[in-house]
């Protein structure tokens, strides 16, 4: 019976997280996938801690809470308590917007994603469209949504711009960003929170450079927008 129990726990699970992906908001989602983790958490301790074994439900327990935002203290504590030694570059993540297109970067992985934000598709993945499909929306986009669209396709498509009839961006890949980088759109894309120091911001900068830097197989694009977000906030550090 317990088996069974937990076993409809992590089917229900998996289901709302299929769900919740193909929603592909990724801030919706980050908190979605936060609450729903942290009541499984706590469903599950409850069950173990009524079977008596506190040793499990206690930490399980401890855990969800800190997922449903409880218990700041107890968070730092469990994250010095498992650290490995090695410290984040500053993020999980790294986010680029343009007028057309949401661009996140997961540090771990390096997988790239994107969101429209505008039109007809607004709110869906670029995973759900096909390559003539993503190529065809170069002609409505600005010629930064444009920039962003080809370093997802240059990671989804490595071969896309051999393959494309006509190179619909032609001419634009190497667009400058729209305007002055503000503060904000830097922390954004290092992956930072407001504030952080000189070091954090070099480091998250060489982090992602390994990732990004075009003699890596990377994106031209992205790179240099990493390079700007590093340049604008270590001179907001040096004003």
């Amino acid at each position: 019976m317990p088996t069974l129990i937990l076993g409809l726990v992590a089917f229900l699970f998996l289901y709302l997280l299929l769900q919740l992906l193909r929603a592909a908001n990724p801030a919706v989602l980050a908190r979605a996938i936060r609450l729903a983790g942290g009541i499984i958490a706590l469903a599950v301790a409850a069950f173990v801690g009524i079977k008596g074994e506190v040793a499990i439900a206690l930490p399980l327990g401890i855990f969800g809470a800190t997922l449903l935002g409880w218990s700041p203290s107890l968070t730092s504590f469990f994250g010095k308590l498992f650290s490995t030694g090695t410290q984040s570059a500053g993020g999980h993540t790294s986010q680029v917007r343009s007028q057309f297109l949401d661009m996140i970067l997961d540090h771990d992985s390096g997988r790239l994603g994107g969101w429209i934000l505008v039109g007809p598709d607004a709110g869906r993945s670029l995973d759900d469209f096909d390559l003539p499909q993503l190529v065809a929306m170069m002609t409505s986009f600005d010629a930064e949504s444009c920039a962003l669209l080809e370093s997802y396709l240059d990671r989804r498509f490595p071969a896309w711009r051999q393959n494309a009839q006509g190179d619909a961006a032609g001419g634009r890949r190497h667009a400058p960003a729209g305007g002055k980088m503000t503060d904000e759109e830097a922390y954004e894309i290092l992956g930072l929170q407001p504030g952080a120091s000189g070091d954090d911001i070099r480091r998250a900068h060489r982090g992602l450079m390994k990732k990004l830097h075009p003699d890596q197989g990377g994106s031209t694009y992205l790179a240099a927008r990493v390079n700007e977000a590093k340049d604008t906030l270590l001179r907001t550090h040096r004003s």
